[in-house]
């Protein structure tokens, strides 16, 4: 959803935006995630052991891949012509309700949660994001998120 200014941001506090497109999850993406974290355990990068002894039959996506989309998620779901600069302030919360198995695909449910003037200029944002993983109930990732942003 595109906004041309921040009062017409403003008003759209308590918002669930339209779903992001699905993206698929692959293995190229979970071994850069592996390389970049240093976290190279045979769940997530070893896919012949994966379908032998992992219960899931398949490699596993870290879940903090999931944690580190929720921003992409967020900035294909909403837009603001005038937003000169923004910055992630912090993660309030974060659960991991379900793994993301190689080739899910997966999309952010964004919800701009709460909006407020911040004494300097500019809004201080929460948003609640919801990683959606196709035809399973459970998500990926669930997250409360705030940030900055300035016109």
């Amino acid at each position: 959803m595109k906004y041309k200014d921040f009062i017409e941001f403003k008003a759209a506090e308590g918002k669930t935006f339209e779903p992001t497109p699905w993206l698929k999850v692959t293995q190229q993406m979970i071994d850069h995630f592996a390389l970049a974290t240093h976290d190279n355990q045979w769940i997530h990068t070893d896919q012949e052991r994966a379908a032998k002894e992992s219960p899931y039959k398949k490699t596993i996506a870290h879940g903090f891949l999931s944690l580190g989309l929720i921003t992409k998620f967020l900035s294909d779901a909403v837009q603001v012509s005038s937003l000169k600069m923004g910055f992630n302030y912090g993660i309030d919360a974060v659960r991991f309700p379900h793994p993301v198995l190689e080739g899910a695909l997966l999309r952010g449910i964004v919800t701009l949660a709460k909006v407020e003037d911040q004494k300097f200029g500019g809004l201080k944002i929460l948003w609640k994001i919801k990683v959606e993983i196709k035809d399973i109930k459970k998500p990926a990732c669930i997250a409360s998120m705030t940030t900055i942003a300035y016109e």
